[in-house]
């Protein structure tokens, strides 16, 4: 019984002396102050030092003990290595097990969205979903000749939509920014000076987005949380850091290329004929292509007569609890 005694002794203490070591360096690397309190130090000195005196802990050696022959001094030493290690094992065992559970207990609360498929971070192009929408996008990054006249033919149909401007543009055109507004659609972050962004620090994508999301929130009070990268132009740190600034990334799955000028038909075609109109699509066009205004009628009525509701892209897309699929569309769901 007294042996028992003392090695459970020696493995109280050994773990105690384990729990110092790990709470010391945990200290350290987190820099937060002394670990632990000076009172804990003295009195574990305190309880080494009882132990010690009393032969329990690399104290020193009774008469009885200097007689033992180096086979059993080798198998003392073998065994005591073995609560040792099996302390730290344990010890090992039990902080993992406190990690998983964390892990278990707080991971499906903490992670609601994922944009991430296979290590790539992906924009939004379309959206999964059973409602019969669509959502038609301008990007405005040059001129206002037409802006009056595409307002004025989507208030006819009372049709909302998601305009993505440039700095430039909210700085040139300011009044044409508080009419979009007015009327009740989107505004877009199209980044300060519409940029190559993947060729950007993150630094700079940061600023890109946060300078032009100041000047539209000044002048309107509005908070912008969609974002268009110039040209389509996207890798992950864009994503990224689009993220940081509280921006959902936003691509299309149709594009009208209207700003090739191939006409009004040619627009309507590729919009409302193209294989990929389906629930959830979204639709680019640009604020300033030469027939964008001419074709846009024909455009909305096109996508009515075949069922579909537009709506903008801030009424589309899932906020919160979505995934990715490779190939853009959002979908919702953990």
């Amino acid at each position: 019984m007294a042996e028992t005694v003392k090695w459970n002794d020696k493995l109280k203490l050994a773990v105690g002396e384990l729990e110092d070591k790990i709470q010391r360096e945990r200290a350290a690397r987190a820099g937060s102050g002394v670990w632990p309190e000076p009172e804990k130090v003295e009195a574990w000195n305190a309880e080494r030092m009882r132990q010690r005196g009393g032969g329990q802990y690399c104290g020193s050696v009774s008469a009885a003990e200097r007689t033992q022959t180096k086979e059993e001094h080798k198998r003392e030493l073998f065994w005591k290595n073995v609560v040792i290690q099996t302390a730290k094992s344990a010890a090992f065992f039990l902080a993992a097990l406190a990690l998983i559970q964390g892990i278990v207990r707080f991971l499906p609360d903490s992670i609601t969205v994922s944009s991430s498929v296979g290590g790539r971070e992906l924009p939004i192009y379309c959206v999964e979903t059973d409602k019969k929408q669509v959502a038609l996008s301008f990007d405005a990054a040059w001129g206002n000749e037409d802006t009056r006249r595409i307002l004025e033919t989507l208030k006819k149909h009372n049709v909302k939509v998601t305009f993505f401007m440039t700095g430039g543009w909210v700085e040139s055109y300011p009044e044409d920014v508080r009419a979009i507004l007015a009327d009740g659609h989107d505004l877009g972050n199209h980044s300060e000076n519409h940029k190559n962004m993947s060729q950007l620090s993150d630094e700079q994508c940061q600023e890109e987005l946060m300078k032009v999301h100041t000047k539209v929130q000044e002048l309107t009070g509005y908070e912008m949380c969609l974002f268009r990268p110039p040209y389509g132009d996207y890798d992950n740190h864009v994503i990224t850091n689009a993220r940081k600034c509280g921006y959902y990334p936003i691509q299309w799955s149709i594009d009208s290329l209207d700003w090739k000028d191939y006409g009004v038909e040619d627009i309507v075609k590729r919009v409302v004929g193209s294989e990929k109109l389906q629930n959830g699509a979204i639709i680019l066009m640009h604020n300033g292509a030469k027939y964008t205004a001419d074709a846009l009628e024909s455009v909305i009525t096109g996508l009515q007569d075949k069922g579909y509701e537009l709506v903008p892209i801030s009424q589309l897309i899932y906020k919160d609890k979505y995934h990715m699929k490779a190939d853009g569309t959002q979908v919702s769901g953990e």
